[in-house]
């Protein structure tokens, strides 16, 4: 998570950021989820269970003046989370796989618009109204417009960024490698043992027995 961040921000500073990671060449997209309130955990998390081959930014957007507008179209804002989602077209497919195939959630086009300068917000852009895919979960109503101060991609807040797995891994040992940590040293092999010199043999300093001496016989008297 990258706090005080936009999507476009995230998005001009991709290379510095992700190097090989990021094909700048990929096409993207970004798309509107809508879950319950109570399920905007999962949501935050939902890219470490996903394998995708592209960088994933999102940022969560909370109606506040503007909530009366999704109200009129039978929409209560505080029912739920509003999830904007940017993705390389190719990775679509996996990162919504699980959340429609098992739990059921619901494909449309809704359109995106400028909040009207009549609710008085302390800050906005105008923008021409965009269309763009929504996915919402079974429990919540459809929704045909929804309101915002500045383009999706220009809405300040915590960027959850979600890394493919495999690309991350490869890149964070290659700079634990520039950073010469985290290379594997062959061991050195060990000292010989230095040979020990020939040490003299013990002096054998027991005194040695002196001989015996014989007694002269004795002499004979005459």
């Amino acid at each position: 998570m990258i706090p005080d961040m936009t999507i476009g921000q995230m998005m001009t500073e991709a290379t510095s950021r992700w190097g090989e990671i990021w094909d700048p060449r990929a096409t993207r997209m970004t798309i509107l989820l809508l879950c319950p309130r109570k399920e905007r955990k999962m949501m935050e998390l939902h890219g470490d269970m996903i394998e995708h081959g592209q960088p994933v930014v999102a940022v969560f957007h909370r109606p506040r003046a503007e909530a009366h507008l999704l109200e009129e179209q039978g929409f209560d804002p505080r029912a739920a989370s509003f999830q904007f989602v940017n993705l390389a077209t190719a990775d679509l497919g996996p990162w919504m796989q699980q959340l429609v195939n098992n739990e059921g959630w619901l494909r449309s086009s809704i359109a995106l618009t400028s909040t009207p300068f009549s609710v008085g917000l302390p800050s906005q852009r105008p923008f021409e109204a965009v269309q763009t895919l929504c996915f919402r979960h079974p429990s919540l109503p459809p929704l045909e417009q929804y309101f915002l101060p500045y383009p999706a991609e220009s809405l300040p807040g915590k960027c959850f960024v979600s890394l493919p797995r495999r690309a991350a891994a490869e890149m964070a040992r290659q700079q634990a490698e520039v950073l010469g940590v985290g290379r594997l040293e062959k061991p050195k092999p060990p000292a010989p043992e230095p040979t020990p010199e020939p040490q003299p043999a013990p002096v054998d300093e027991t005194p040695s027995a002196e001989p015996e001496v014989e007694a002269p016989a004795p002499m004979e008297t005459p």
